[in-house]
């Protein structure tokens, strides 16, 4: 029982009673499809499929079903090897009510075209963009249009690339970092966030955490950073680094550079909470659309009100480390043209050149890349929303919600809707324990405590819908990280792909891999041809 055959087997018979569980949750019910495309260790085009479905509670699950090996990209090869993994598990296109995609560059065409292919055929398979990826590209954008911003994080990945260009300087960081903080060597740097870690400055990439990251490392290991450039700066050895760190030094000793340090932490500091919240596995459309208007308003109350608190926080740091700090009401002398006359303050600059135009351009490019609350699904899906007492309800909306769904509602059960929805209506405001829902996720769940999915089976059903509706793909993101432990490098690289695929399942799905008894898994394992002995 212990040669490689026997235990691939055995591998198999737990992933199928895993997925045994999870097509049990699913039953014959509806559901939306998340897909994302990746190469594993041996260069291998892999497309992970997770399902989105609201089980028989009312919860919300995100269940990695399997990977798919694509030989070419295209749509339709695409689309048939999805075909493939769905004829395997008696699934069908036509219970897809929603499709979304990761935004891998490589794949961005092949996806749009695989959309448009799905919805030709199932039109009631809608498509949502990626919250998590749309919300990333609000950052990097910001980083690459305005011209200080693109400078302030382009002079901190020069000045990561020189801090960290050997062990040395790493381990100086490190070390400067003990020292302030007057612990033991033998101890690890503990920090509010971090405990037990090793700080050190993180670069920034094309995502909003690692931004984040950078700016709070950077802040954090501000001291300490500027010790480890004077270093460099006074090391005998004439190199690039060495003329680099000088110009780097200046232009961390500077008001401009604080002044982008802690604004940049704000807006990223709001927008995080933003992208925590949407990579939720529970998290329905509506409430996410709630929280992007949510951010929006703060930054707009932040660009009204909130300069005045940004250059208290500067000039505290400033006088913190001996930096010069700019007269406000001084006229601004360009860096660029000394002698010219600008007719401006200082206070002008920073505020209208500056602070309200990198706060105008983060809104707009929020307004431009969440433009989803304008289609007539969410808006009619947003009916839905049990958030102060039903105050959105709207019979019209939900009716004309129904008609979108041709293949979920007849004719004779929409015009049954519209009486089930007065009575639902008055029911629920009533009833005292549907108060205080913060979205529909709870509404569904409380529906089915309360048993009234069954008094209300068509509302039930609207409720469904809006709930398959996938937000974000950081599900399939998390199952690619996950085949990366799977098959690592020290793994074979000619490891089956069957067996890839089962370890995947068994691995990602911990939860339900668990619950699998292993006489289940015995009794499978017996059923197979292979199997020579009775266990």
């Amino acid at each position: 029982m212990t040669a490689l055959p026997f235990q691939k087997e055995i591998c198999n018979c737990f992933a199928e009673e895993v997925l045994k569980k999870i097509f049990e949750e699913l039953g014959d019910d509806v559901f939306s499809i998340l897909i994302d495309k990746s190469r594993d260790i041996s260069e291998k085009e892999q497309v992970a499929v997770v399902l989105r479905y609201v089980d028989k509670l009312g919860f919300v699950k995100e269940r990695f079903i399997g990977l798919v090996e694509v030989m070419e990209t295209s749509a339709l090869s695409l689309e048939y090897a999805i075909d493939e993994l769905f004829a395997c598990h008696n699934l069908s296109f036509g219970r897809v009510r929603g499709q979304v995609y990761g935004r891998a560059s490589s794949m961005f065409d092949e996806f749009n075209d695989l959309k448009a292919l799905i919805l030709k055929e199932h039109s009631s398979a809608y498509y949502v963009r990626c919250f998590a990826h749309q919300l990333q590209l609000v950052v990097v954008a910001l980083a690459t249009k305005h011209h200080e911003i693109y400078k302030f994080f382009k002079e901190v990945s020069d000045l990561v690339n020189v801090v960290g260009a050997s062990c040395q300087q790493i381990d100086s960081i490190i070390e400067c970092q003990r020292e302030r903080l007057g612990l033991n060597p033998q101890l690890e740097v503990e920090t509010e966030s971090e405990t037990n870690q090793k700080l050190s400055l993180a670069r920034a990439g094309y995502t909003q955490s690692s931004h984040e990251k950078t700016i709070l490392r950077l802040l954090a290991l501000y001291p300490t950073v500027i010790d480890v450039l004077e270093y460099i700066e006074t090391s005998r050895e004439i190199s690039a680094d060495k003329s680099q760190a000088i110009g780097l030094h200046i232009y961390m000793k500077t008001f401009s550079f604080v002044f982008y340090l802690h604004l940049m932490k704000h807006i990223l500091c709001v927008t995080s909470a933003l992208c925590e919240a949407l990579q939720r596995k529970d998290q329905d459309i509506m409430n996410a659309i709630e929280l992007v208007k949510s951010t929006k308003e703060d930054l707009k109350s932040y660009r009204l009100e909130g300069f005045d608190l940004l250059l208290k926080d500067v000039t505290s740091f400033c006088d913190k480390y001996d930096i010069e700090v700019v007269d406000m009401k001084a006229e601004y002398v360009d860096p660029m043209c000394r002698r010219r006359k600008t007719g401006i303050t200082n206070r002008d600059h920073y505020v209208v050149n500056n602070f309200n135009t990198v706060l105008d351009m983060q809104i707009k490019e929020l307004e431009n890349r969440f433009n989803e609350v304008t289609t007539n699904l969410l808006t009619y899906m947003s009916s839905l929303s049990p958030s102060c007492s039903f105050s959105a309800f709207n019979k019209l909306n939900l009716l004309k919600l129904a008609e979108m769904y041709p293949y979920d509602f007849n004719f004779d059960e929409i015009d049954k809707l519209m009486y089930e929805l007065g009575h639902y209506i008055t029911d629920l405001k009533e009833d005292e324990r549907f108060a205080n829902l913060n979205g529909v996720t709870d509404l569904a769940k409380m529906m089915v405590e309360t048993r009234k999915h069954i008094d209300y089976p068509l509302v039930y059903r609207l409720i469904k819908l809006s709930l398959v509706l996938p937000v974000a793909t950081s599900s399939v993101e998390r199952c690619f990280s996950s085949m990366n432990d799977v098959k690592a490098d020290l793994c074979n690289y000619r490891t089956s792909d069957g067996y890839k695929n089962d370890s995947c399942i068994c691995y990602i799905e911990r939860e339900l891999f668990q619950q699998v008894s292993v006489e289940d898994a015995m009794q499978r394992f017996q059923m197979m041809e292979s199997s020579r002995e009775q266990l």
